[in-house]
C-alpha cells in the first residue's frame, strides 16, 4: 500500500524540481529524501525519477502518481479539517429529529439560545413521530430526538436509545369561548359525554385515539365529529364551533376564540423527553440536550405549558 508521507515528498520533490530543494522544503536532508522516494519505487513497483548527473526529473509514471498522490493529500487534508471541527464544541453538524407541536414553543426556543452560544453549527431538522423516527437514533442517522409518550399509549424505545425526561404535559379541554365548561377550572371526561368531539387518529391496535382510551376508561364512547392529526385544525374547527377537545398544553398555539380547562379522572399527561444513542460521539450532542432542558423549565417557570418537572 502506497504511503501518504512518501506520496507528499513525491509531490514535494515535483514541485520543487530537485531532491536539494525538496529537502528544505521538507526540512529533512537530502538522503533521507532519497531514501523515501527509492522506497516509494520499490512500494510502486515501478520506476518514478530519472537521475542524471546533475539533474533529476519525474518518468510518466511518477509524473501521474505525483498528480494523484497531490489529489489524494487534498482529500486527506479536508478530511482531517472535518475532524478537527467535529471535535470542538463550536462547530460541526447536528440532526435533531422532533414531533409537531414541539415545534411551536420547546424546540425554537432551545434552537435559538443554541444557535447564538454554537453559530458554527450547521442543524438539520426532520419532523416525525417518535416511534416513526427512534429507528434513525438507534442507526445514527438522527443525533437527539424530542419525544413523547402518553401514558394511556406507551411505547418502548428501541434498544440501545436513551430517553431523559423534561417534564408531564397536561391534555387539556379546549371548548369555543362561552362553553359552560370553560367557565370552570377542571372537568370530568364523563360529564360531556354527550358532546361532540374533534380528535386525533391514534395509534395502537385497535386504532384508538388518547380520547376515545380516556373516555373508555370513564364508562362512555365518545361522539366524534372529526379526526386530524394536526392540533392547528383541531383548535380551529373548536374555535367554529364544531365540537370539543383533548389537545395537549404544547399543541395550543392559539386562544383565541376558544378556552381551556384541566380534566379530571384518568392521566391525561403526556411524558415529555429526548432520546439519544449514548455511545453517539457528536461534541455538540450533550450542549443541545443541555439547552433543551434549560427552554423546558423555562416554558414551566412561566405556565406556558401547565405540567410539572420530572426528577
Amino acid at each position: 500500500m502506497l504511503n501518504a508521507h512518501r506520496l507528499h515528498i513525491l509531490a514535494t520533490v515535483d514541485q520543487a524540481g530537485s531532491i536539494a530543494g525538496a529537502a528544505r522544503q521538507l526540512k529533512l536532508s537530502p538522503s533521507a529524501v532519497s531514501h523515501q522516494l527509492a522506497q516509494l519505487e520499490k512500494d510502486a513497483c515501478v520506476s518514478l525519477v530519472e537521475r542524471g548527473a546533475q539533474s533529476l526529473r519525474l518518468t510518466a509514471a511518477g509524473r501521474r502518481l505525483s498528480l494523484r498522490g497531490q489529489e489524494v493529500l487534498a482529500l486527506l487534508d479536508s478530511a482531517e479539517k472535518d475532524l478537527r471541527a467535529q471535535s470542538r464544541a463550536d462547530s460541526g453538524h447536528l440532526r435533531i429529529g422532533f414531533f409537531a407541536s414541539a415545534g411551536y414553543q420547546l424546540l425554537p426556543q432551545s434552537l435559538s439560545r443554541f444557535s447564538r452560544r454554537y453559530p458554527g453549527v450547521e442543524l438539520e431538522l426532520v419532523e416525525g413521530q417518535p416511534h416513526e423516527l427512534a429507528l434513525s437514533v438507534q442507526q445514527g442517522a438522527i443525533d437527539a430526538l424530542v419525544v413523547f409518550e402518553h401514558v394511556l399509549d406507551p411505547w418502548v424505545p428501541p434498544e440501545g436509545v436513551q430517553v431523559k425526561e423534561l417534564f408531564h404535559e397536561p391534555q387539556l379541554l379546549v371548548v369555543p369561548t362561552g362553553h359552560p365548561a370553560g367557565r370552570r377550572s377542571q372537568v370530568r371526561l364523563v360529564e360531556l359525554a354527550g358532546e361532540q368531539w374533534i380528535t386525533s387518529f391514534g395509534t395502537g391496535t385497535p386504532v384508538l385515539s388518547v380520547l376515545e382510551r380516556a373516555c373508555a376508561l370513564e364508562g362512555f364512547v365518545p361522539n366524534i365529529r372529526c379526526r386530524s392529526d394536526h392540533y392547528e385544525v383541531i383548535v380551529g374547527l373548536v374555535r367554529a364551533g364544531m365540537g370539543i377537545a383533548l389537545v395537549p398544553s404544547l399543541g395550543i398555539n392559539d386562544t383565541t376564540g376558544v378556552q381551556t380547562s384541566r380534566v379530571s379522572g384518568p392521566r391525561l399527561y403526556r411524558k415529555i423527553g429526548v432520546a439519544w444513542r449514548p455511545g453517539n460521539p457528536n461534541p455538540v450532542l450533550s450542549s443541545f440536550i443541555a439547552y433543551l432542558g434549560s427552554a423546558a423549565s423555562h416554558l414551566l417557570a412561566t405556565g406556558r405549558l401547565g405540567g410539572s418537572a420530572t426528577n
